[in-house]
């Protein structure tokens, strides 16, 4: 344990959030980051029409744009790889909505640095809050991956997620929506890439369930048919 610590001091870990039109909470999600004593936050703004960027420029982070709306896997491809220009040991990705608890990090770093390349948050391993059709969504979501990228997780769809800097370097995407998520299943699965899920806490808010830029019917269909093609 006292390694670990040593190791949690000493490494670069960088938090990389996504975020598109989330300037009524943003503030407090970066706050609660730092508050749980993570400094280095890369945040891209993926052509938010709102004031998030300029929200977000306000702060100690660094913050990359895109002009263009270009979907969360080309959002969290450019974070990861602002990165690895910054020699990160660990990268952490994060959704911006508040959804996630920050404190949860701290366990998916422990099995990093216990010799995991990737450690998935997963929400349905206890599901208790989570809207009916979400939960129904997810299952479906872990089917179709498993169908098409050769694994099976209890949560393909969740965005917290932690990577070593070896699975940062062989992961290879190319989905720009919200396919991304179960890509990385297969990468994982096609890298022979060690990972462990843990279970996390997730806060559903009103905010967060009725956000516009979510996951829903549409959206799955059309990145069911994208991850039939890649």
């Amino acid at each position: 344990m006292e390694d670990l610590e040593k190791l949690y001091t000493s490494s670069k870990i960088f938090v990389v959030i996504p975020v598109y039109n989330e300037s009524a909470i943003i503030q407090s999600v970066i706050t609660e980051i730092q508050l749980a004593g993570y400094k280095n936050i890369i945040i891209i703004d993926d052509g938010s029409m709102d004031s998030t960027y300029e929200q977000v420029s306000k702060n100690d982070v660094i913050v990359v744009r895109h002009y263009l709306n270009r979907g969360k896997g080309a959002t969290l491809r450019t974070g990861i790889e602002v990165a690895k220009m910054l020699k990160a040991d660990v990268v952490v990705t994060i959704d911006g909505d508040g959804q996630h608890n920050p404190n949860d990090i701290k366990k998916m770093l422990y099995l990093i640095w216990q010799g995991n390349d990737v450690v998935l948050g997963s929400r349905l391993f206890n599901s208790k809050g989570m809207p009916i059709f979400k939960i129904i969504a997810n299952y479906f979501g872990n089917l179709c991956t498993w169908i098409l990228c050769g694994l099976w997780v209890s949560d393909s769809q969740s965005g917290f997620r932690a990577y070593s800097k070896k699975a940062i370097a062989m992961i290879n995407t190319r989905a720009e929506r919200y396919e991304y998520d179960s890509e990385i299943i297969r990468e994982i699965y096609r890298n022979k890439l060690k990972f462990f899920e843990i279970q996390i806490e997730v806060r559903y808010t009103n905010y967060s369930i009725n956000k516009v830029s979510k996951m829903n019917i549409k959206n799955g269909l059309d990145a069911l048919f994208k991850m039939i093609i890649y």
